[in-house]
């Protein structure tokens, strides 16, 4: 009988501590968003209206998980109709022949400061590159039909030649690093 239990109480906290919990980008609460320096003096703000992702985790927390982030390149809004009809040619994001940009998350790990860093693949035009996110986990709730919500945070830059955005080759009129600010909202599936 002690046995039994014994095993019981084993297979209940492998099912618990093993639980894979799936998360899903709530569009209308999380936000993806730039900013670039103009002639040296200045900044362009935008952000992209249309994206969609997902995470996995196996826990309440980001050890162990899984982040994958897809964003329309032709959802790109600067609030300047004719600079993002540029933005979405070729001299940018060739939006026609890449409609999407995708991060996706393959390890986390945790630094000194409680800052989860996922490890991964950005794809942007067409060009792989790996890179390291910070995330911070702003936190868990349930909304009000008690379903779970996690928030999550980032903010890091890319140089955009790595990715074949070589509109101006100097950098002089647009800079060549790219300030990315992403705001998460995902409700537990």
């Amino acid at each position: 009988m002690k046995k039994l239990i014994l095993s019981f109480v084993f297979t209940m906290l492998s099912i618990f501590t093993f639980a894979q919990n799936n998360w899903e980008i709530d569009p209308m609460h999380s936000s993806v968003n730039f900013n670039i320096k103009h002639m040296g003096i200045s900044f362009v703000q935008g952000r992209f209206d249309k994206f969609a992702g997902t995470l996995t985790t196996k826990g309440s927390n980001l050890d162990n998980s899984t982040l994958n982030v897809a964003v329309a390149t032709g959802s790109i809004n600067t609030g300047v109709e004719m600079r993002d009809k540029h933005l979405k040619s070729d001299d940018f994001f060739s939006a026609d022949k890449y409609p999407d940009m995708k991060f996706e998350g393959a390890s986390v790990t945790k630094d000194k400061n409680g800052v989860y860093v996922f490890k991964g693949k950005l794809t942007i035009k067409g060009v792989t590159k790996d890179v390291s996110v910070p995330v911070t986990l702003g936190g868990l709730t349930k909304n009000k039909e008690g379903k779970e919500m996690m928030g999550l945070q980032t903010k890091f830059s890319v140089n955009r030649f790595d990715y074949d955005l070589k509109y101006d080759p100097t950098g002089t009129a647009i800079a060549k690093d790219v300030s990315i600010d992403v705001y998460l909202e995902l409700i537990k599936k």
